[in-house]
């Protein structure tokens, strides 16, 4: 990773752009990164918020498991948020006296974050455990049938207009209906993967649990060439301010790492940084919650869309 500048960053100082003190804790500034990337509305992202600053003063108190100080899915595992919620019922996690005093929350406010909750942990591909109300299986793997909807609503979205976050998971989405790659099999893509009018892209098979690495190189559909091809087009101004990388997903937006050293310091990442595994699994899980149609047509996991790819191509092939 190119490092920029090193600017200042002072724990209890720093404010990101919408002025919310910056945590000191590392699972928080992880879900800061995950509620940016997650582009809820405003109703919805203030709701978020609450949830993000009880949390906070929940891990204030020591209240919260030690391990969910540092990693964000250890933050939304049932052992923190079982105390959390319990606690922020209570009243005790308010960020402001009531009439003096810390009541408890009311009903609906309670039901709000739930809902939140749920909604954090399933753009993780984590179960919403309906914390009260007990928990809902995950969805299966779609059907062949699903899977065509999938392209017709990908179609769509080439149709008009997109931002950059959509037309990099469409063309995501377009290239894992091609070929049911992993995802570590379609993070290290690179533009030399790609053939000709991107009528082509060459996956190196890489199985679970090990064994020989075997390359091939994939016809793509309309679908995917003209998805492609919009994203490289977006790509190219990212890339360009970042000093040029092969990698085909690359990041939209500045970034850090996450990480103070002793003396307050985090490395600033421009766009345009190489997407790794985590980050291209988490635009799939946000990106399904965030645009419209792919909730209804999309399972949890990336993996369970490339098993129902993976038994189609075989349906097929048969």
């Amino acid at each position: 990773m190119q490092k920029l500048g090193v600017p200042r960053v002072r724990p209890g100082c720093v404010r990101d752009n919408r002025g919310v003190q910056m945590s000191k804790f590392p699972s928080v500034r992880a879900l800061d990164q995950l509620l940016d990337d997650l582009g809820a509305g405003a109703a919805r992202r203030r709701q978020l918020d609450m949830v993000r600053g009880e949390l906070d003063r929940a891990l204030e108190r020591d209240a919260l498991p030690v391990g969910a100080r540092r990693s964000l899915r250890r933050l939304l595992e049932e052992e923190a948020l079982g105390p959390y919620v319990r606690l922020a019922e209570s009243g005790a996690l308010r960020h402001r006296r009531v009439e003096g005093g810390l009541p408890p929350t009311s009903e609906a406010t309670n039901e709000i974050r739930r809902r939140c909750v749920d909604l954090l942990r399933e753009a993780l591909g984590m179960p919403a455990l309906r914390l009260g109300g007990g928990e809902i299986p995950l969805q299966p793997a779609p059907e062949a049938a699903t899977l065509s909807a999938l392209a017709r609503q990908l179609d769509q979205y080439l149709a008009g207009a997109m931002s950059p976050a959509q037309t990099r998971l469409t063309a995501l989405l377009a290239v894992e209906l091609d070929t049911a790659g992993r995802s570590g099999e379609l993070a290290v893509l690179r533009t030399n993967d790609l053939g000709k009018d991107n009528a082509a892209v060459y996956v190196e098979r890489h199985p679970q649990g090990g064994g020989a690495v075997e390359g091939e190189w994939i016809e793509t559909s309309a679908l995917t060439r003209a998805a492609l091809g919009r994203w490289l087009d977006v790509r190219k101004d990212l890339v360009q301010r970042a000093h040029g990388t092969t990698r085909l997903w690359v990041s939209l937006w500045m970034n850090h790492d996450g990480v103070l050293d002793d003396d307050g310091h985090t490395t600033i990442r421009p766009p345009g940084m190489p997407l790794e595994e985590n980050g291209l699994v988490t635009s799939y899980r946000v990106g399904r919650l965030r645009y419209d149609g792919l909730r209804q047509l999309l399972p949890l996991k990336l993996e369970q869309l490339r098993r129902a790819v993976d038994a189609d191509r075989q349906r097929t092939a048969a």
